[in-house]
């Protein structure tokens, strides 16, 4: 096997082209070290419609840990965001771009102190960020709590997601009465079973911003257990659910969440230094692109923040890394994030052939989410014209059909039009391990400008 250094050496090993690289990368999509399922997928997504459902995040997303007292400089530097009134309890959906504008990561950004934030997710807006720290001129310490498959030691916080009409319910009742309203996107403190638990009111499925709808909770880990029996046992009167890691992702396409397009580091001198500093063993150089959206030019899967719906985040008050690129595109046309309904009629046809199909078949189509690779792009055609690409698909009971986050040129995201979605990827048989041998096909699909649920 071919060692490699960084992620800048793989690339030149595989003739410079990243978007090649990529795509014949046999790594499948990104991992959830928890169960599969507690009970089934469609019970689990049942009940953050009805009930409540608790998911435990402890194990699959990265912390990584900023310190010091240019803490809110550094962020400020390389994020989007306004940071004026950042600081202890307080959170935000931190983005980073590249100095063309272009969209590199997002993760939440907690505030634990006045001098201390967190940034929790995919490693790669936090990798990014403790690049910038170790390479300017900031005092500012970084230490990594990585996900549990890529850390040989214990996990620093216990991290529990509640989530569902009832969660405020079963928080209360665990922690012995009423708690003070946390708005959103801030955090709270409250006690359960003896624990001190910081709570983040955000929520990963229905529509983001609904009071309390859900909470992020955190503590320490070794005093994980006795607060998740306590939830558990609190929720045996509403309803309350584990989801597992089935359940988990599917929750994106509710939300709206955009989950890991391509981060846009594989290009340019300007970030040179950082591919070079970035390992070959990182997500970045086994961040596998699959569907049916085919290029040589990696550039042409980047986005920018105002095509995924983070335009909202971006303020010009301050100055940051990629904000004159920003400003010149911010009055312009930009792709809109879309939701896509997948016609049912279209999608069994296709799930017949994946299995009866023979040699012609269709791409098999997982449930209830069908994802092969850690970053998806299927082709849209609108009027036999590409008009952009779809993204992270999934089946939910709360809204009772197939769809997909869609990324579509802004004078073809009309509400109600249909568009088809190419479904398939022939380029990657025989380099995704999750790719069979198949045939492209076609699905119809419904954009929604508007949320599903």
């Amino acid at each position: 096997m071919t060692h490699f250094e960084s992620l800048e050496a793989k690339i030149n090993s595989s003739g410079g082209n990243p978007a090649l690289m990529l795509r014949q990368e046999p790594a499948g999509p990104y991992v959830f070290p928890m169960p599969a399922e507690y009970s089934n997928w469609r019970d689990e997504q049942e009940a953050w419609t009805k009930t409540a459902i608790l998911f435990d995040q402890s194990f699959h997303m990265f912390d990584i840990y900023f310190k010091g007292p240019d803490v809110k400089r550094l962020f400020s530097d390389f994020g989007v965001n306004n940071f004026s009134k950042f600081g202890r309890n307080k959170a935000k959906q931190f983005v980073a771009v590249n100095h063309e504008g272009m969209f590199i990561g997002d993760a939440i950004l907690f505030g634990i102190e006045e001098d201390e934030y967190s940034l929790v997710g995919t490693p790669i807006a936090g990798n990014y960020m403790q690049y910038r720290a170790e390479t300017g001129d900031y005092h500012v310490t970084v230490v990594r709590d990585n996900a549990t498959p890529f850390n040989p030691n214990p996990r620093l916080l216990f991290r529990y997601q509640i989530q569902g009409p009832n969660a405020l319910k079963v928080v209360e009742k665990a922690a012995g009465g009423p708690i003070d309203r946390i708005k959103f996107f801030n955090i709270g403190e409250i006690v359960i079973a003896g624990t001190k638990v910081r709570a983040l009111n955000h929520t990963m499925s229905g529509v983001p911003g609904r009071e309390m709808t859900g909470l992020e909770m955190t503590g320490p880990a070794d005093e994980g257990p006795k607060v998740l029996a306590a939830l558990q046992a609190a929720g045996e009167d509403f309803g309350l659910r584990m989801g597992g890691r089935l359940s988990y992702p599917t929750t994106a396409v509710e939300s709206g969440w955009l989950a890991l397009p391509i981060p846009a580091i594989y290009t340019g001198e300007e970030l040179k230094n950082y591919r070079e500093w970035l390992p070959a063993a990182g997500l970045e150089a086994h961040y596998s692109l699959g569907g049916s959206l085919h290029s040589n030019n990696i550039e042409d899967y980047y986005v920018t923040p105002y095509d995924i719906g983070y335009g909202r985040l971006i303020d010009f008050n301050h100055d940051f890394h990629g904000k004159d690129a920003l400003l010149r595109i911010a009055d312009g046309k930009h792709k809109k994030k879309v939701w896509l309904v997948w016609n049912e009629d279209d999608l069994v046809n296709i799930v017949r052939s994946s299995l009866w199909g023979g040699a012609d078949r269709a791409k098999f189509v997982d449930m209830p989410s069908a994802i092969y690779s850690v970053s998806t792009y299927d082709r849209i055609l609108k009027n036999n014209r590409t008009v952009g690409f779809s993204a992270w698909n999934a089946y939910t009971v709360g809204h009772g059909a197939w769809a997909s986050i869609g990324v579509i040129d802004d004078d073809d995201a009309i509400d109600g039009d249909e568009v088809t979605i190419i479904w398939g990827d022939q380029e990657s048989i025989g380099h995704k391990l999750l790719v069979e041998a198949h045939k492209e096909t076609s699905i119809r699909a419904t954009i929604k400008v508007n949320p599903l649920v």
